[in-house]
């Protein structure tokens, strides 16, 4: 817990260090990379912790997102406020799901079937929802003259870039105690054997309930953040099934389960997604940056299964 704890510290630290030498678009780039960082630390631990397969879960952003926009635009509420309001309503969203699936024994491939069309059956309801733009989009207004960052939560890349960090700073913290508690003790219980856990003592049901809750909401206050800094909204680009496939890239490739992992695998997937569209454009040629992308993550997952994360760890280990 304490080597723990320096690690994020000094990690923090190191990336706070960021504007010092980064021009704004590198900013804006690892900006969106702890975005998606934060987005898979929260899914991680579902998946990681729990064993829950979620593959809906752009369904959390895409509420958190227009819960703070629609308060904004429509109803002049702070973002300080609607940040909160988001997080609480992805929370008992996620807790819904998660009590109605494991409630009626509905486990493994089908409950991430059930999280997938959550995510669907509210991505088409939006889109046929004049009240937040439809399929044409919901945008923010432009920022006015003298904005304060702090107060509105909008501001330029050096500023997501610090609040992003933020986020994914309190998600590594509390990954870290949650991995050092009952509570995750339990939750990796369930995940290596579900019956045994029960007959352990292990109340299940509540276990899962709590950290669908707790990943929801936390997805939830992530997409608000999202959607402040995008300034516009689509239902497909905001809990469409390719968002879901992207929080799920990290933690995988970084180490899945680990408290590091969603954060290296969102610094490594990041700038070669950018790369791979950066050389698609240079070559003219047509699905190139998807190719390169999805070669490179193949390699990772196929030469380094546990992820990037355990892999150098026990690399150095060795080493030492």
């Amino acid at each position: 817990m304490r080597r723990g704890a320096i690690a994020v510290a000094a990690f923090s630290g190191l990336l706070a260090l960021g504007p010092l030498v980064l021009d704004g678009y590198l900013l804006s780039l690892l900006a969106l990379a702890f975005a998606f960082a934060f987005f898979g630390a929260a899914w991680n631990l579902m998946m990681g912790f729990a064993g829950m397969l979620s593959i809906g879960h752009g369904l959390y952003i895409g509420i958190g997102g227009y819960t703070v926009a629609v308060l904004l635009v429509t109803f002049g509420v702070s973002p300080w406020a609607g940040l909160p309001l988001a997080g609480l309503l992805c929370a008992g969203l996620g807790a819904a799901i998660a009590w109605t699936g494991f409630r009626f024994a509905v486990r493994g491939v089908y409950f991430a079937l059930l999280t997938l069309a959550a995510a669907e059956l509210a991505r088409i309801l939006f889109e046929h929802w004049p009240f937040v733009g439809g399929t044409g989009g919901f945008f923010l207004p432009a920022l006015p003259p003298g904005n304060v960052p702090l107060l509105t939560l909008r501001g330029g890349p050096e500023f997501f870039y610090f609040a992003f960090l933020l986020l994914l700073t309190a998600a590594l913290v509390l990954t870290l105690a949650i991995r050092h508690s009952r509570m995750g003790y339990r939750l990796m219980a369930i995940r290596e054997d579900e019956d045994a856990a029960r007959a352990s003592g292990v109340p299940v049901l509540r276990m899962r309930i709590a950290a669908a809750a707790l990943s929801g909401g936390m997805t939830g206050i992530g997409g608000g953040l999202f959607a402040l800094m995008n300034g516009s909204l689509f239902p497909n680009t905001m809990m469409g099934v390719a968002i879901s496939i992207e929080i799920m890239i990290a933690p995988i490739v970084g180490g899945l389960g680990t408290v590091f992992g969603p954060a290296i695998g969102a610094l490594f997937v990041m700038p070669v997604h950018e790369l791979s569209e950066h050389l698609a454009q240079e070559a003219g040629v047509f699905g190139l940056n998807t190719l390169i992308y999805g070669l490179l993550v193949l390699l990772v997952v196929l030469f380094l299964p546990a992820g990037i994360g355990p892999s150098v760890a026990r690399l150095l280990r060795g080493r030492r």
